[in-house]
């Protein structure tokens, strides 16, 4: 991926209108190349994490898009927020069998964050940037969009944020639903319109997806899930719940003590 300068540059009525017409095209991964594609109402999950090890456990079930992280993640996991080390970790993940990485990137001014995101995007061309969704990540966004960079805007608490991540052209917005209930928000209803917003604006024709992040159980995600939400990120903790109950376990216990009975397992 080539760094793009900001330079304007002038452009016929047609040439215009094909651009307004990409400017909020779905785009999908085919291969390891993102594609313009057609909109995609499927159920998506991502691993939150940045352990190596749970990656490949749980991209092994089939079951996630892909991974999300972010520093506090890397931490985590003893892996060092620097280039060459989420470098590594960028080339373990994709030889697993996952279709996006999202990774954060940091910085102190809008040059800085620019800089390191567009360091992160050049890894390879299925990684997604996060930003913050401030004023310094707002500007950082724009940029990256410009450049044809998808874009994440992370710690998103407020429904009127959505429509800030709508107008810049954010390919994701992700609200962090467990911290909302946790500040006093009334986190499903909020997240319910946050959702709303997004299948309503006719701008975006279905390609921003609202990421669900901060869940805390297998049920929330249900929950969600009633009320349009169709993308989450989730700890392993999570995604075990997600594969476990103890009504299914008795069950299959049951057919496994009837198999043995009649010699069909243990011989």
């Amino acid at each position: 991926m080539m760094r793009s300068s900001m330079d304007g540059e002038e452009f016929g009525e047609d040439e215009q209108e094909d651009e307004d017409e990409d400017e909020f095209a779905t785009y999908v991964f085919d291969g390891d190349e993102l594609v313009e594609g057609e909109n995609d109402p499927s159920m998506r999950l991502y691993l939150d994490s940045a352990d190596i090890q749970e990656m490949k456990k749980w991209a092994d079930t089939g079951m996630f898009y892909g991974c999300t992280t972010n520093p506090t993640l890397l931490k985590r996991s003893g892996v060092h927020c620097t280039l060459p080390s989420i470098r590594q970790l960028t080339r373990h993940a994709f030889e697993l069998d996952i279709q996006e990485l999202q990774l954060q990137a940091w910085g102190d001014t809008v040059a800085e964050m620019y800089s390191c995101a567009l360091d992160l995007a050049e890894l390879d061309t299925r990684v997604v940037v996060k930003v913050p969704i401030t004023m310094e990540g707002i500007q950082t966004a724009k940029r990256l969009v410009n450049d044809g960079v998808p874009v994440t805007f992370t710690a998103v608490y407020s429904v009127h944020q959505v429509i800030t991540a709508l107008s810049v052209g954010a390919h994701y917005v992700a609200p962090y639903f467990g911290r909302m209930g946790d500040a006093g928000k009334d986190a499903v209803s909020d997240v319910a319109a946050m959702q709303g917003i997004i299948d309503m604006s006719t701008e975006c024709s279905g390609e921003v997806r609202l990421l669900v992040a901060s869940i805390r159980s297998a049920d929330e995600i249900a929950q969600l899930a009633t009320q349009g939400c169709n993308t989450f990120t989730i700890s392993p903790e999570v995604a075990q719940q997600l594969v476990s109950d103890p009504l299914t376990e008795a069950a299959t216990n049951l057919f496994d003590e009837h198999a043995r009975e009649m010699g069909s397992i243990g011989q």
